[in-house]
């Protein structure tokens, strides 16, 4: 008789922990993401990270016994559909959690929407946004390090300025967008306390579209460096118009996005050997990674056939990390109390696909990962071809060096 209530017991308990989840319904995690437009690329690989987030928690019984559902709406890459994405998923579908879409101009219209609700928010690659804002609730995923406004030219200007003959000129030029004006903003602040002269300083519309006037405008001005901060079809153009015109400079690049896709770097190819841009992760003999290598192995062979960025060195593993703070915060808490949420993310150290993860006072990680690498010895325009450590040399940190700077710049 034993025997047979502890096989009833032991049947039921997954039955009776299946009710609780049915009962309580699914844990409901929304955001908006760009899945058309210029951002697209990359919206969709996060989508992709997300999901399988969710599938990884489901597969082990959910979070607080709780399914994860995900509910997502495409942006468009467009900043101005993004609060009516996020008013209807917090007063209509009544999501539990939120997170951002993608990229700082994204990002952007987002906060003040869930600041009202009193929302954790963690954010998927926008720079120093929580400077306006200064919500103890915001966390951001990309490795910016506790001075993000500054880290995008940092190490640009520090390899820079190590060469010889030191450069002594410096042109500045970026979108007039959330993301652009704030890697300017701690360009400039950099820059002063370096010697060199700026010798062009502009923003363009984001609607820009032909490039060649503002690369023949700062070839006008001789510069030996020129610092770059664009978004990914900006930088397809100036890449263009960089060749076209025959720029002559001795380094340039340093905060252009898109450089880390594999549709850009696929498309553009030899064309943008030589220029030196921030990265996150590549794969380097002195950079590893076992989480994004792993994570890696999952997502490449589904990329194709998804439409979405075939490498997935970039956001992928981020987006996935971003959702395993906000795991292991609500499992240590117990519940989805947001300030109780908020707070433990804010004291605890969290172990990641991407390494171990802290963040400082304002949101950021309180120390940088961020990389400067040099693109070298592009032949073609193969996938492949960007699959090799060859073609991305780092440069800054320089624990992490892999190479030297071709230097002066050549096309």
């Amino acid at each position: 008789m034993r025997r047979s209530m502890e096989w009833l017991g032991a049947l039921l308990v997954p039955l009776m922990a299946g009710a609780a989840m049915a009962a309580d319904g699914p844990i409901k995690l929304g955001f908006g993401m760009a899945e058309t437009g210029g951002l697209a690329g990359n919206g969709k690989a996060a989508v992709f990270a997300i999901q399988k987030w969710a599938d990884d928690v489901n597969a082990k019984g959910g979070l607080l016994n709780r399914k994860i559902e995900v509910i997502h709406y495409d942006d468009q890459s467009n900043p101005s559909s993004v609060p009516g994405i996020y008013t209807k998923l917090l007063d209509v579908d009544k999501v539990d959690l939120v997170c951002s879409g993608y990229g700082t101009n994204q990002a952007a219209p987002a906060l003040p929407i869930v600041m009202q609700r009193g929302m954790v928010f963690m954010a998927n690659f926008a720079l120093a946004l929580n400077e306006q804002f200064k919500y103890d609730r915001y966390f951001q995923i990309q490795p910016n390090g506790p001075d993000a406004r500054h880290e995008f030219s940092k190490g640009f200007l520090g390899i820079a300025l190590a060469q010889t003959p030191k450069p002594q000129t410096i042109a500045l030029v970026g979108a007039d967008a959330e993301y652009p004006q704030a890697a300017l903003s701690g360009a400039r602040d950099n820059v002063k306390t370096t010697g060199l002269k700026v010798v062009y300083d502009k923003t363009y519309p984001p609607t820009t579209v032909d490039y060649t006037p503002i690369v023949r405008a700062i070839q006008a001005t001789n510069p030996d460096i020129v610092f770059i901060a664009s978004y990914p079809p900006d930088t397809v153009g100036f890449v263009r118009a960089i060749n076209e015109v025959g720029l002559k400079t001795k380094m340039l690049g340093g905060g252009m996005v898109g450089l880390q896709f594999a549709a850009l770097k696929t498309q553009l190819g030899p064309l943008i050997n030589n220029v030196v841009n921030f990265d996150q992760y590549i794969p380097s003999p002195t950079l590893k990674r076992p989480g994004i290598e792993e994570f890696l192995k999952v997502y490449q062979p589904k990329a194709a056939g998804l439409g979405i960025d075939q490498l997935g060195f970039y956001l992928p593993p981020y987006a996935y990390a971003g959702m395993q703070v906000y795991e292991q915060a609500i499992k240590a808490v117990g519940s989805l109390d947001q300030e109780k949420i908020a707070k433990y993310i804010h004291a605890n150290k969290f172990d990641t696909i991407v390494g171990e993860v802290a963040f400082g006072a304002d949101g950021e990680w309180a120390k940088s990962a961020m990389l400067q690498v040099q693109f070298q010895n592009v032949t073609d325009n193969s996938l492949d071809t960007f699959k090799k450590p060859t073609t991305h040399v780092i440069l800054y940190p320089p624990e992490l060096k892999s190479g030297n700077l071709v230097y002066p710049y050549k096309q």
